[in-house]
């Protein structure tokens, strides 16, 4: 995931002493010739339909027609597991990181993820995300985080020093008035949630902003080992 995505004393279920939020500002667009890169665990389809229909009640309707002043909700069609945020990026090294892609998930066999429970970074008084956590299948995604790093780092990508916290990110909040209802919403839509699927692949994504809602686009996609 990244380091936007999560606060250093990691998820918070809580409603401890409420911090103050920090309001969004939409990224720039990036340089000519770059893209703003990550990696990902893209959700199964049948998760992502169940996911869809948990952000609509937690949203209070249909997520396409939240308009400004609410959160900023990710696309069911691109929901994913964050893995590495690589940043703006040249165009041209975009292969090398397909390549390291192709080779750490030849280290890794398939994996089961488990979602349930929900929750909101960095609070939730104050929350600036909203997620949904990960009841099995972290060990295996922190796995495939170190043979991501390892191939990465020759590439001059050092490893992120904040620890890994896995999480399904459903929206972002920063500001948003009425987003601690929003959170006290989800955590108690989420509590006893389980939705499973077999991760069998990851993918290098591509942020596209500009025009109405961040999406992503697929560059690279490397299937995990059978073993």
């Amino acid at each position: 995931m990244s380091s936007s995505d999560r606060s250093e004393s990691g998820p918070e279920r809580s409603f401890g002493r409420p911090r103050s939020g920090r309001s969004f500002v939409r990224p720039q667009d990036d340089p000519p010739g770059t893209s703003r890169l990550f990696i990902a665990v893209p959700v199964a389809e049948e998760i992502r339909v169940a996911v869809g229909k948990l952000m609509e009640e937690v949203a209070g309707g249909p997520i396409a027609e939240r308009g400004p002043g609410q959160p900023r909700w990710v696309r069911v069609d691109d929901l994913h597991l964050t893995l590495r945020f690589l940043g703006a990026t040249p165009d041209e090294r975009q292969a090398e990181i397909a390549a390291a892609l192709t080779t750490a998930a030849a280290q890794t066999v398939p994996f089961r993820v488990v979602l349930s429970g929900g929750g909101a970074f960095p609070n939730a008084y104050a929350p600036r995300v909203l997620w949904i956590g990960i009841a099995e299948g972290s060990e295996d995604l922190g796995a495939m985080v170190q043979r991501l790093n390892g191939e990465l780092a020759p590439l001059g990508w050092a490893a992120e020093t904040r620890p890994f916290t896995p999480h399904l990110t459903l929206a972002r909040a920063d500001g948003v008035a009425g987003a601690d209802e929003r959170a006290r919403v989800l955590i108690d839509a989420a509590r006893d949630l389980r939705l499973s699927w077999r991760a069998d692949r990851i993918i290098l994504y591509k942020t596209l902003v500009g025009r109405g809602p961040v999406h992503y686009e697929s560059l690279a996609e490397a299937r995990l080992s059978n073993g």
